[in-house]
């Protein structure tokens, strides 16, 4: 695979705000890979608050949280399991305390000129993605899609956004994970849309980035930021990916509810995902 590597800026070591440089790398690129956000005990905890939310859903049979539909899948083993969690904070004190991490909250400047704000009961909350490449997953690659058309979905114009992403495994480049375009946030609303078939392209670009990624990294990207996550080329635990996914998000506040209707989007990149 081609690949064009960037130069990151140094890497932040648990500083409450991002330096100069990493801001003005993030502005050009739409993405950051910040090593070592939380250390090995930390996400040693996060899996095992996972598994216990995991094993009372698949207990109690919850199809959908707040609208939201539960991905569904088995791992190496012919186990059910949880592939993509919605709103998982909602159900773990521990996920909820996290949230409130100063160091989070101060990615907002990100944003700027927009407030910003952790969205941990809009849109689809804390997201957890597990992937896992099996003859019985359903859940081990996602195609170029961007953020942004979902705020079209939901009869909204398109709202800045950050999509932050814990990951709680290793994940050299050469075993799949993210792939981003960068400098594509850029871009005009046209080629935001449709500069690739959303979900549909998984094809790997000349021009894409891949990560080195070690548990406990953090990655940031723009939600207008084209972005992939490739296959892994292995099969059972070696291709195994869990990322939490914490969006923050600008516009007005529109928490979920059981109430809320499945957004037209999900039921779309239900069909076209695998």
């Amino acid at each position: 695979m081609s690949m064009v590597l960037l130069e990151d800026p140094a890497p932040v070591q648990s500083t409450s705000l991002l330096t100069t440089e990493q801001t003005a790398f993030f502005d050009k690129n739409g993405f950051l890979h910040i090593k070592n956000f939380v250390d090995h005990d930390v996400v040693q905890l996060f899996l095992r608050e996972l598994q216990r939310v995991e094993a009372n859903w698949i207990d109690e049979k919850v199809d959908k949280i707040n609208g939201t539909p539960i991905k569904y899948g088995r791992d190496e083993h012919g186990q059910q399991i949880v592939q993509r969690f919605a709103f998982a904070s909602l159900f773990s004190p521990v996920l909820h305390e996290f949230l409130q991490d100063e160091r989070l909250k101060s990615l907002t400047q990100l944003l700027q000129p927009y407030e910003g704000r952790i969205g941990e009961e809009e849109k689809d909350g804390l997201v957890v993605n597990h992937y896992v490449r099996t003859p019985e997953s359903n859940f081990s690659r996602m195609g170029w899609h961007t953020d942004s058309p979902r705020d079209l979905f939901l009869g909204h114009r398109i709202r800045p956004m950050l999509n932050v992403g814990l990951h709680l495994d290793e994940c050299p480049m050469s075993n799949g994970g993210l792939r981003v375009l960068p400098g594509t946030h850029k871009q005009n609303t046209l080629l935001t849309l449709f500069r690739k078939r959303q979900f549909i392209d998984h094809r790997p670009d000349p021009r894409e980035v891949g990560f080195d990624i070690e548990a406990g990294d953090l990655t940031i990207h723009n939600g207008s930021l084209w972005h992939r996550v490739e296959q892994s080329p292995n099969l059972g635990a070696e291709s195994r990916r869990r990322v939490m996914y914490i969006p923050l998000i600008t516009g007005e506040y529109k928490p979920k509810s059981a109430a809320s209707k499945t957004p037209f989007y999900h039921r779309f990149a239900a069909k076209i995902q695998n």
